[in-house]
């Protein structure tokens, strides 16, 4: 009986629909997947920092398992450097504005005192809101995405407080073809060719460090 009465919210995981927010720090890298035949190579040189805000719905479906709805802005930089094998070195900085909404199912361990720790995983789409087409690579507005991670609920005496670490994963190849572009009758420099087409295949990874307030 001790360790029930020193337990915040003792009843509150009995609810069968709670909702919350949350903000993290992200950083975005790509997968990288070279054409052979192609002069330049590429990697992510430098990954920066970012940041993430979102909201959420959950729906209880049992006594370990749960159902959530995790609508997400994320804002962050990439930096891609293109070699030629030479002494030429071509630095591209890719800014993203996206949102992504995945749905996800969460097994919970049992509550511990005030602690509660947590797997989830699921899969959603991934909306990039960035439409800049002065860049040496362009990619497509709408990816699928994986979404999976570890957390800990912390049950305070007003909320729950969950930090948790998840990874999203793309499952598209969203660069635009250079063929796309130049048939779009937009502008594009003759000279974003050589390092567009250095790219066979581009996919999304983030990592996210998260704090939920549920």
């Amino acid at each position: 009986m001790l360790s029930v009465a020193c337990q915040n919210l003792a009843t509150i995981d009995s609810k069968r629909f709670h909702y919350g927010f949350h903000l993290g720090i992200n950083t975005m890298d790509f997968g990288i997947k070279h054409n052979p035949s192609g002069t330049y190579k590429s990697e992510v040189s430098m990954v920066l920092p970012g940041f993430s805000v979102g909201i959420m719905g959950d729906m209880r479906l049992g006594r370990y398992f749960n159902m959530r709805l995790v609508p997400t802005l994320n804002l962050c930089d990439r930096m891609l450097t293109f070699t030629d094998g030479a002494d030429g070195i071509h630095k591209v900085n890719l800014k993203s504005t996206n949102i992504t909404v995945p749905l996800l199912f969460k097994y919970s361990a049992v509550r511990i005192n005030n602690y509660r720790p947590y797997i989830f995983a699921g899969g959603g789409v991934m909306f990039e809101l960035t439409n800049d087409q002065d860049v040496e690579i362009l990619t497509k507005p709408i990816d699928y995405i994986l979404e999976f991670g570890v957390g800990c609920t912390i049950y305070t005496q007003y909320f729950r407080l969950a930090p948790e670490l998840k990874f999203t994963m793309g499952f598209n190849n969203i660069i635009v073809p250079w063929e796309k572009r130049i048939a779009s009758g937009a502008y594009v420099d003759e000279s974003f060719e050589k390092y567009h087409r250095a790219i066979d295949r581009l996919t999304n990874r983030i990592v996210t460090l998260v704090l939920n307030f549920e």
